[in-house]
């Protein structure tokens, strides 16, 4: 039997009195897209950060592929090479090119011949649509372009597992779009992806299956189908009702 790419188990995050997270337990299977929605505050961000480490839980367990992740002595520095994140805000090196920004993590954190980082690189722009960009620094490119290189930077270091924080929540409506396009052809690749999101289309057509947060809690998960037409908890019902009449 295959091993869960992530299970979570018990999963609890406070900072001070604050319960951010209150008893988190799922798993994502190999090559699954999970979005992960909810209203602001409920946790979602708290959680991705806790998968790949930003934040140390305060109690429960991780594992990756089998590995506890959240025992003491994990190398987090080899566990975070596994997991790609990508963030609300871009978080390129405004004075490195898009190549540069993008080849960085495989010949630093790899170690990779500048060469070989670089080949990588240049494959992994071609992938988020960005090959002609190379060049260009963060301040030539839009909005939507910085968000790919992003994605492009995360993809270089091959990771098992791709985290998405809200990823064009820092877009112009009319950018979007390009990103999507870049998430929907790494689900369409196998790649497994936790996304935390609130572009609904998306989740109802590109995700396997949807985890609804509140209050720090899984209130209802399920299939997108089911949860978009038929929510069962009247929470979701609420929280879907407001969303979807925008």
């Amino acid at each position: 039997m295959d091993l869960p790419a992530i299970e979570i188990d018990a999963l609890h995050k406070s900072f001070g009195k604050l319960t951010v997270l209150a008893g988190i337990t799922t798993r994502v299977a190999d090559r699954e897209v999970v979005a992960i929605i909810g209203p602001s505050g409920c946790g979602k961000s708290t959680l991705l950060r806790c998968i790949n480490r930003l934040e140390e839980p305060t109690s429960g367990r991780i594992r990756l592929r089998g590995e506890e992740i959240t025992a003491p002595k994990c190398d987090l520095n080899r566990i975070r090479r596994r997991i790609g994140m990508v963030f609300q805000r871009f978080h390129l090196f405004p004075h490195l090119t898009a190549l540069e920004n993008v080849a960085l993590g495989p010949r630093v954190s790899l170690g990779l011949p500048a060469e070989e980082a670089e080949q990588r690189a240049r494959a992994m722009l071609d992938r988020v649509a960005l090959a002609g960009r190379a060049s260009a620094y963060p301040a030539q490119l839009s909005g939507g372009q910085m968000q790919r290189v992003a994605i492009a930077r995360a993809l270089a270091m091959q990771p098992e597992v791709m985290l998405f924080d809200e990823p064009t929540s820092a877009l112009d409506p009319e950018l979007v779009g390009e990103v999507l396009a870049v998430m929907r052809d790494l689900a369409r690749d196998g790649m497994t992806m936790l996304v935390v999101t609130h572009e609904m289309h998306f989740a109802r057509e590109v995700c396997h299956r949807v985890l609804f947060l509140d209050a720090g809690r899984i209130v209802e998960e399920g299939p997108p189908e089911r949860i978009f037409t038929r929510p069962a908890h009247p929470r979701t019902r609420e929280f879907l009702g407001r969303v979807l009449e925008r």
